[in-house]
């Protein structure tokens, strides 16, 4: 069952992702994130964006919709965390692909202004990621390589350690 932590985390996540605000995660749902990441970052991404949000929901739809509904409850998909610590490969095979999606310049690493952009999207709002971006950033060089990434989002979706700097990784908690 997850922890009191883990269901903070991916409610978050989950209420973010959930544009209708209807409690459920559809495709559309993946498709509206993916649209408005390509609105910010303007014309020439929206189909890279939008084969690796599609990507992301056909993998969440096949691991947690256990009613075959075309639709994801929050339930389901902590049902699904519940699983992460023992699949951790499953977790950074996301990884790599929300990593392709944040480095807008292709160059291999992720900057602070592209993570900024990343949360802004993600939330639909204005976020402030100053103070979180550096304790993300573990050997301080002001960028996250794939392999940092892949280590935070291990942390985020399948650790239960409030102090844990993948914790952070979708930025401070709200829920």
């Amino acid at each position: 069952m997850a922890s009191d932590l883990q269901r903070r985390k991916v409610s978050g996540v989950f209420a973010a992702m959930d544009v209708d605000g209807d409690g459920f995660l559809e495709e559309q749902d993946f498709q509206a994130l993916a649209d408005r990441w390509a609105r910010r970052r303007g014309p020439g991404d929206e189909r890279r964006l939008t084969g690796i949000m599609l990507s992301w929901w056909t993998t969440l739809l096949a691991a947690s919709d256990l009613n075959r509904d075309n639709k994801v409850t929050l339930d389901e998909v902590l049902m699904v965390v519940d699983k992460l610590p023992d699949t951790p490969e499953a977790v950074t095979a996301t990884a790599d692909a929300m990593f392709e999606a944040v480095d807008e310049n292709r160059d291999g690493l992720i900057s602070a202004a592209e993570y900024h952009q990343m949360i802004e999207v993600w939330n639909g709002r204005p976020t402030d990621t100053d103070a979180t971006f550096p304790l993300l950033d573990s050997d301080g060089d002001g960028m996250l390589s794939r392999d940092e990434f892949a280590a935070l989002w291990l942390e985020f979706w399948a650790g239960d350690d409030a102090e844990a700097p993948g914790t952070l990784v979708f930025g401070p908690l709200t829920v």
